[in-house]
This record gives C-alpha cells, sequence and structure tokens, in this order.
C-alpha cells in the first residue's frame, strides 16, 4: 500500500507548488516523496545520475522556512527539477558523462538553472546523456552507462537530453532541464510520453561554456538551446515564462515579451506529415493527422500543404557547417569519446568535409537565406504541425551501429534539425500511445511566439490527455 508521500510526486508541477505556496505540504515532504520515487525506480531506468537528495532537502527546509516567515514564494515553489549532465549545478560535478570530467565541479548555476531556482524550484540531481552530447541520440554515457526507455526498455528513449525525458515521464521530478540543437528536447519527450520545448534563439538566456572562458564557434553559438521537459503542457508554460529573460552572460538573449499579440481571425496551421517526403512511419502519421484533428475542433485552420522550405538544402548545411566547426578539435575531442562513442561523429566527419574559407562564407549567405524562406513561410501559416522523429522509438544506439542506421535517425529527426537551423521553436506534445509505445507530434511556431506553440499544444493535450508518470515496465526476460 502507497503512503499519502507516494502521491506527491504524480502532481503535476503547478499543483506541487500551489500547494507548497498554501501550506498543505511542505517542500521537505514535496523532496522526499521525489527522493523515494528515485530509490523506486531509477534502478530500471538509470536516468538520475548524481542524486542531490541532502542538498534538495536543505533548500526545501529553507523554503519552508520562509513561507513560515510570510516571504513571498514563487511561481516554482518547492518543485524538484533534473539538470542534464552539460548544464552547472554550483557545487556539483558537470561531467558531460565522461571520467575525464568526474569532477569538473562548478563554480556557479548556469542561468537557466539559476532562473528555475530564484523561482522556488529545487535541482534534486543531474541527468543521463549521451558522452559528451555527442556519442550518438541514445541516452548511454561512458560515466553512467544506459537509461532505458520507461515505456519499452528494448527501445531507446532518444536523446540527448534523455534522462531528463525519463526522469519527467516516470514522476522522479516535475521538470527537466535539457538542451536541444537539432531535436535532444522534443525526441525523448516524443519517445517518452512527455512535452518539451525548444525555444528560438535568444529566448533563453544560457552560458554553453565548457572550460574557461572562451565561447563555441558561431553554429554552437546559434543551433543550441537549453529547454524544458515537463508532463503537461500548463507545466511547461510555468517553465516557460520562467526561463524566459535577459542575463548579462549571454548576450544573445533578447528581451522579447513572453506573449505576443493576438493574430486576427483563426490562425492557420500548415500540416506536413512526411516533411521532405523521406517516408514516415503510419503511427507517426496518424499522430499527425489525429493532432490535426484536435486543433481543427479548437478552431484553428488547418490545412495540408506540400512540404516546408528547402529542407534537404538546410540538412546540408546545417551538416557542413557544423562539421566545419567541429574539424579542428575532432582528434582530442575523438580520444575523450574512447573507442565506439566517437561512431556517431566519426561517420559524419567521412561524410561531409570542411568547408574551405570561401565555401564557408558562401554556407553563413545561404543559411541567412533558408532563415528567410522560412520567415516567408510561418507568415502565411503562423503555425506548422509535423513529426518530432518520423518512427516510433528506435533501438537503442542505432544510429551509432553503422552507416544506413545513422542515415535513417538522422533522416527521422530532419523536421527538428532544420527547425533548430533556423531557430525557430518547437513543441514536442503525446497525442496517445500505439502499440504500446508513446505518439506524439511538433509544433511549430514563428521565431519568438512560443506562445503561440504552447496554445495549440494546449488544444491538443485539452482533446487527448496527458499519458505520465507511469511505472517503467521491466525488460522482458
Amino acid at each position: 500500500m502507497r503512503n499519502e508521500g507516494d502521491l506527491l510526486w504524480r502532481m503535476t508541477a503547478a499543483e506541487q507548488a500551489a500547494a507548497v505556496r498554501r501550506g498543505d505540504i511542505t517542500a521537505v515532504e514535496l523532496i522526499d516523496s521525489h527522493v523515494d520515487r528515485i530509490a523506486e525506480v531509477n534502478p530500471q531506468v538509470n536516468a538520475v545520475t548524481q542524486l542531490l537528495a541532502e542538498r534538495a532537502r536543505e533548500a526545501a527546509e529553507r523554503t519552508d522556512r520562509r513561507r513560515a516567515a510570510g516571504e513571498p514564494m514563487g511561481p516554482l515553489a518547492g518543485v524538484p527539477f533534473t539538470v542534464k549532465e552539460s548544464t552547472a549545478i554550483e557545487g556539483v560535478p558537470t561531467t558531460f558523462g565522461t571520467e575525464r570530467f568526474r569532477d569538473l565541479v562548478a563554480p556557479a548555476d548556469a542561468p537557466p538553472v539559476a532562473r528555475l531556482r530564484a523561482a522556488g524550484a529545487i535541482p534534486i540531481g543531474h541527468s543521463n546523456m549521451p558522452t559528451l552530447i555527442l556519442a550518438g541520440m541514445h541516452t548511454r554515457s561512458e560515466l553512467f552507462g544506459d537509461t532505458a526507455n520507461p515505456w519499452d526498455a528494448t527501445r531507446t528513449p532518444g536523446g540527448t537530453s534523455g534522462g531528463d525525458a525519463v526522469a519527467v515521464a516516470t514522476g522522479m521530478a516535475a521538470l527537466g532541464l535539457g538542451n536541444d540543437s537539432g531535436g535532444s528536447v522534443r525526441i525523448p519527450a516524443q519517445f517518452c510520453g512527455v512535452a518539451g520545448l525548444k525555444p528560438s534563439t535568444g529566448r533563453f538566456p544560457a552560458d554553453h561554456r565548457i572550460l574557461g572562458p572562451d565561447d563555441p564557434g558561431p553554429a554552437s553559438q546559434t543551433l543550441v538551446t537549453d529547454g524544458p521537459l515537463a508532463r503537461s503542457v500548463g507545466d511547461l508554460r510555468l517553465a516557460y515564462e520562467v526561463l524566459a529573460g535577459t542575463d548579462p552572460r549571454d548576450p544573445r538573449a533578447v528581451p522579447a515579451p513572453a506573449y505576443g499579440e493576438p493574430l486576427p481571425g483563426p490562425v492557420k496551421v500548415a500540416v506536413v506529415a512526411d516533411p521532405g517526403g523521406h517516408g514516415v512511419h503510419p503511427s507517426v502519421r496518424d499522430a499527425v493527422a489525429t493532432a490535426a484533428d484536435a486543433l481543427a475542433d479548437a478552431g484553428y485552420d488547418v490545412r495540408e500543404v506540400p512540404d516546408v522550405p528547402r529542407l534537404d538544402e538546410a540538412l546540408e548545411v546545417y551538416g557542413r557547417l557544423t562539421v566545419t566547426e567541429f574539424a579542428p578539435s575532432w582528434p582530442a575531442v575523438r580520444q575523450l569519446l574512447g573507442d565506439g562513442g566517437d561512431r556517431y561523429i566519426a561517420m559524419a566527419m567521412d561524410r561531409t568535409p570542411p568547408a574551405t574559407a570561401e565555401e564557408l562564407m558562401k554556407l553563413m549567405g545561404t543559411w541567412m537565406n533558408i532563415r528567410r524562406s522560412w520567415a516567408e513561410f510561418l507568415d502565411e501559416y503562423p503555425l506548422l504541425l509535423g513529426p518530432s522523429f518520423t518512427e516510433p522509438p528506435v533501438d537503442p544506439g542505432l544510429e551509432s551501429r553503422d552507416r544506413a542506421g545513422r542515415e535513417r535517425v538522422g533522416s527521422g529527426m530532419r523536421l527538428c534539425t532544420v527547425t533548430s537551423f533556423v531557430g525557430v521553436p518547437g513543441l514536442a506534445v503525446p497525442t496517445g500511445v500505439a502499440d504500446g509505445l508513446p505518439t506524439g507530434v511538433q509544433i511549430v511556431g514563428r521565431a519568438f511566439r512560443e506562445d503561440m506553440c504552447l496554445a495549440a499544444a494546449q488544444s491538443i493535450e485539452g482533446r487527448l490527455g496527458v499519458l505520465t508518470p507511469i511505472d517503467p515496465l521491466p525488460l522482458p526476460r
């Protein structure tokens, strides 16, 4: 029989924070409930890598003291969240899942961690990811091993923010903080049955310096965005409102309003179930159709369109730019990844030659031109509905097995890749279950109109429901 504390981890983040603010529960009780849940299920899924139980309980005690003193409570008071192993929590190693960085203790919170903490949320642990975020899509690290999909342990949970998706899906945390440069939040959200937001480039402040004061190159600066995962769209909205803003540590962050002006008339939604015409699994096509029906019933002007702009060209330019930026450091990084861990990137490096200086200048111009094409498309259709991944969850490590597997996974994530490339927001939302696995879709919007993506996703969730939290299924014998 479960005791009352077991029920606390099942609540939404909004419900948890409201209960703490009212004094219905203490923040300590809330943290203890999640620590017990982690002890119960993490051995099965291996999503939480560094449990911060004592630190979290101390933070919860401070929250309870502030409430007892009548101090104002934040919108996420007492809510526990996980943080990807690549994002700094003050006083805790930021390991990147590699033995080399096991003791790389962070001197300060990364900006998104600091913003969540300022809103009252409490980091409860780091979460697993592929080694150095580079070993593939599947969440497997040199330091912590494999993370299992709680729906089916023979399928990948996705990545690279797979640890956060699994932690949220199984009730080990109410929120997760991942990052995304081509699907790393949205794909594990789809594979694990939760919601995830990749914001516009410049919406959330971040600091993606790995070692020392040097920043990464322009492609990494522009493509990588931090983003939250949650079980419900309402909780995703809460995290979005907290994370949006500026910070002197990130000159990229734009002081754009979190909510824009309503558009006149029904909002037009373009529907593309098979971006680029490269094929889509029937269950994913059905998920897109189901979400389209939900949006039409909610009053959206839903229209199937032939395709998204310049997808294959965008994928080619994305690959050339990232390989060119990465090539000088590849020999050293390859050593850190180790035997086998280097296969995913090595296949890209072998396939795509770095650009010359002249070619690079032309690629940068093409990048801007593709962004313009997408801005014009989204001017006509303010929202786009499509898949985050064009297949159900695949086998763990498929993308690193051989070239065919890598190309299959690269094709599956193509809409995530191109939307990261053009810097617009994408929100993954569940749509149901097919053959025992969660299904979902992606809502893409105009730059800095995450609010429109959230509203559309809320309409989908309102009709189709929430899939998690769940108990993980054991690995078949």
